[in-house]
């Protein structure tokens, strides 16, 4: 017999055996089929409520969770799956924003943990998935079981709904095993350009592969080359397509610090005949695209949503290292997990709109990221840049991303004068208390970005002083 989990952190230093891409480990292969199996052994707990299914290059974390939100406010237990995690690995898997009792997580990752035994001392052929003797046929990956561990979770708690962010991808990611309402993609840019493809097309491409056939598909406003390949994706599975900018438009935008407030009105039918006064809890104007994306999805859904429970649930909607202040005092400290050209330039826009130039920037991001492209947006901004170690969880190379830095501030042809004060400190921990210090001394507010883990590791050790 199995020994029993004891806690929730029990299950997810066990799940942190497996093959890891958030680690930068790369698994064999990626197979579809393999992630079938394992949720057709369990009995299909992905089937276990209704589920939105969420894909993206920027703002994905944020519909997920505002699809979550909204669904509390009408009554609904809505079980939330999004990544990465800032504090807490139990924020990958909660009830909106309350964690699961703790029983749950350990109830789920023991069947999860049994059903892998099962199958990986199985001599049937269909298992042999499980048993390794080939590269085709790996053992589960990290994030094949953490998506199952969800969904196993989600029907233990008999959720009402399920609101589901793709890892990565879409086509081939774990979570496609859902069977959603609604299919809803955000912004797209270049990004796991090594699974994904080097081309705006082939990254739609992958994306596109969370539309199922006959169900809707709700999609931000687009590009040519990956509109087109969404319109044919959406007709070849006869999904209805409803596109933002055809549908809706957002009006009356104020950025605040502590939030956004816009008016959403509505070009067609179907939805609310009255423009709707809204406010998330987010700075940024990609926050009231975002939840327009969310709203659209959960009105084609439930067409009896009403507004009022709609302005509830956004109002009251949070996410961790989304454009979040730390603490109340000031000068001002902002989190933000961007780590793509344009979430950095929507991010820092918003930065500098609320507290103006000439900030601290501390900046660090994971291997494989465009730093030259946040490179030339971040330095025109700042009166002092510190490049860091994003945290220890993910393969980066700082001293790399440093030059990169130092080399945009040379093509600019800025002088000793006029140019940022570049500094390079590797260790996360040294950099950070730096930065709090210089923060405190010059009144200057703090932008740090770049990675979803150095938001976190700045926010814990901003809570540590």
């Amino acid at each position: 017999m199995s020994l029993s989990f004891k806690s929730s952190k029990e299950v997810f230093d066990w799940l942190n055996r497996f093959v890891n891409l958030e680690a930068g480990q790369k698994p064999s292969s990626f197979r579809p089929e393999r992630m079938e199996l394992i949720a057709a052994v369990a009995g299909h707990p992905e089937l276990c409520a209704p589920s939105f299914h969420v894909a993206g290059s920027k703002g994905k974390g944020s519909v997920t969770g505002m699809l979550s939100s909204i669904l509390e406010a009408a009554g609904q237990r809505a079980a939330q799956y999004v990544s990465p995690h800032v504090a807490d690995f139990r924020e990958r898997i909660s009830l909106t924003r309350a964690f699961l009792d703790e029983k749950v997580y350990i109830e789920a990752g023991n069947e999860l943990r049994n059903l892998t035994n099962t199958l990986a001392d199985t001599s049937k052929d269909e298992y042999r998935i499980f048993t390794g003797n080939a590269p085709d046929d790996a053992p589960p990956t990290y994030f094949e079981l953490l998506t199952l561990y969800f969904f196993l979770c989600a029907r233990i708690v008999r959720c009402d709904a399920m609101t589901v962010e793709t890892g990565m991808g879409g086509r081939l990611d774990p979570t496609n095993i859902v069977d959603p309402l609604v299919s809803i993609i955000t912004i797209i840019e270049l990004e796991h350009t090594e699974f994904l493809g080097n081309t705006i097309t082939e990254v739609a491409w992958a994306k596109a592969g969370i539309i199922k056939r006959g169900k809707p598909l709700i999609l931000a406003e687009q590009c040519e080359e990956a509109l087109a390949i969404f319109r044919k994706t959406a007709a070849e599975k006869n999904s209805p397509l409803l596109y933002f900018p055809d549908i809706a438009e957002i009006r009356d935008l104020t950025i605040r610090d502590g939030g956004t407030d816009f008016t959403l009105s509505f070009k067609t039918g179907g939805f609310f005949s009255e423009p709707l006064k809204l406010s998330v809890g987010i700075p940024g104007a990609v926050q009231a695209l975002n939840a327009g994306l969310a709203v659209i999805a959960l009105k084609t859904a439930y067409p009896f949503l009403d507004a009022e429970t709609i302005r509830r649930g956004l109002s009251n909607f949070t996410l961790p290292a989304r454009f979040e202040r730390l603490g109340a005092g000031n000068p001002p400290v902002i989190i933000d997990g961007a780590h793509t050209e344009k979430s950095v330039e929507l991010c820092v826009n918003t930065f500098t709109a609320l507290y103006g130039e000439g900030g601290i920037l501390i900046f660090g991001c994971a291997a494989g990221k465009n730093a030259e492209a946040m490179a030339a947006i971040l330095t025109p901004r700042f009166s002092r840049i510190i490049i860091t170690t994003p945290g220890t969880f993910k393969i980066s190379d700082p001293k790399g991303v440093h030059e990169v830095f130092a080399k945009e501030l040379q093509r600019q042809g800025r002088t000793a004068a006029s140019a940022p004060e570049l500094l390079f400190i590797p260790e996360t921990a040294k950099a950070i208390d730096y930065v709090l210090e210089e923060s405190r001394k010059k009144d200057l507010p703090v932008l740090g970005t770049g990675s979803f883990y150095l938001a976190a590791e700045i926010r814990a050790r901003f809570n540590a002083d």
